[in-house]
């Protein structure tokens, strides 16, 4: 499955799903099983942890969070992952990819509230202001990505300003808001063993 984790690389050609579309290895093209149960459990889980770019520790603690609130448990572990300060950079579309803008953020390049954040896994807050740092405002790399994803749609949970390079949270994001091909209960069953 595409998980578009490289960016514009993802967008063309050069893709490595449209130029091999088969497992890697020797026996990459023979005919495999049909996964069924903790297989499709796991690769669900697997899928969620490389699309938004972080370790199983992590995850998990995302997860055991989300099942200590009170809500649909699944909703709440994607509310948890897309409130990330490298989410919402990427969503700002200030980078071509997550792990692009967990490098900037990493960089010190952003700040929340007029307070430098290099943290990752920051979560936001609804009401909080996120934006591009005074001296990083002429950062190649982010005036490249802001341009070449000028046409991506912007969440509905976030209000995004691209020319001050500044977004503001409205709200937590919703299950419906969130696009991504994503089976959240599979993972909570998966935990719940």
């Amino acid at each position: 499955m595409k998980l578009f984790l490289k960016g514009e690389r993802c967008q063309s050609d050069k893709c490595a799903i449209e130029q091999r579309n088969f497992p890697p290895g020797q026996h990459g093209k023979a005919r495999r099983p049909r996964m069924l149960g903790y297989g499709l459990q796991l690769r669900e889980k697997q899928k969620v942890r490389r699309i938004y770019g972080i370790l199983e520790k992590q995850f998990r603690n995302y997860f055991e969070a989300a099942a200590q609130r009170k809500g649909i448990t699944g909703e709440l572990l994607l509310q948890y992952l897309e409130r990330r300060l490298d989410n919402v950079v990427y969503r700002m579309g200030l980078a071509t990819s997550r792990n692009q803008a967990r490098q900037a953020v990493l960089h010190g390049h952003f700040q929340v509230n007029n307070r430098k954040v290099n943290v990752p896994s920051y979560l936001v807050k609804p009401g909080e202001v996120i934006e591009v740092r005074p001296g990083s405002r002429e950062v190649p790399s982010l005036l490249a990505s802001r341009e070449t994803t000028a046409h991506q749609a912007v969440p509905s949970w976030m209000e995004v300003d691209r020319e001050n390079l500044r977004a503001r949270i409205l709200s937590h994001p919703q299950r419906q808001e969130i696009a991504l091909p994503i089976q959240e209960q599979l993972i909570v069953e998966l935990y719940s063993k």
